[in-house]
């Protein structure tokens, strides 16, 4: 690999980042990781705005090219290593289901989220892109049924994404804990990939916190 193929990632823990980190580890993708101190402001000052403009985590940089959004990041990473056996290629038939699920989580579930989180009324449903929270959560629903997976038997990176959305939304009571989402949820979790990810978060985290309070202290 050529210092133009390395796959440069912007991480900070405990952000929605944390699942593009568990994507990597689940795809076995070598890469470099640039830690953002969130906790120190590193994330609005120039050097990483140079990078992101809009001050975001996850953020990757390959062949001089930036990804963000976290959609677009897990199709990009998925479909680069085909190997790891996480994205359906362009022509299998699951590969119009994947994308849906995928594109579903950041133009519907994000949205009726953060309206039900800061109790903003939707919009009208003319206007609103995810139309209500009860039939945006029942669709989905009615998909993880269908279960175990997204798409039925096979894993995609689309579960490593909603693994982790549903997990921390849950978590924050912002998403109802029902059955299907909690078994959903203890299903990506219980893969050896989170359990690793999630200590290597929990040190950075702490040496994060640790730096903030050394900079505000100095």
């Amino acid at each position: 690999m050529t210092p133009n193929d390395t796959i440069v990632f912007f991480h900070a823990p405990q952000t929605r980042s944390g699942g593009t980190r568990l994507l990597l580890e689940e795809l076995g993708a070598p890469h470099e990781l640039r830690p953002v101190n969130m906790k120190a402001g590193e994330q609005r000052k120039p050097a990483f705005l140079a990078v992101n403009p809009m001050g975001k985590v996850p953020a990757i940089l390959h062949r001089g090219e930036l990804v963000t959004e976290q959609a677009a990041i897990f199709i990009y990473l998925a479909d680069l290593f085909p190997q790891a056996g996480l994205t359906p290629g362009l022509n299998d038939r699951l590969r119009g289901p994947y994308l849906r699920w995928m594109a579903f989580y950041g133009s519907c579930f994000e949205p009726a989220v953060v309206d039900r989180a800061l109790k903003r009324e939707p919009g009208a449903p003319s206007m609103s892109p995810y139309g209500d929270y009860d039939t945006m959560l029942k669709t989905l629903t009615d998909q993880l049924g269908k279960g175990p997976y997204l798409l039925g038997e096979r894993m995609t990176a689309a579960d490593v994404l909603w693994g982790t959305a549903l997990r921390w939304t849950t978590a924050f009571k912002l998403v109802p804990d029902l059955p299907v989402i909690k078994d959903y949820v203890a299903r990506i979790g219980a893969r050896p990939a989170v359990a690793k990810v999630r200590a290597a978060d929990a040190a950075l985290a702490a040496e994060h916190e640790a730096a903030a309070k050394a900079g505000v202290a100095s």
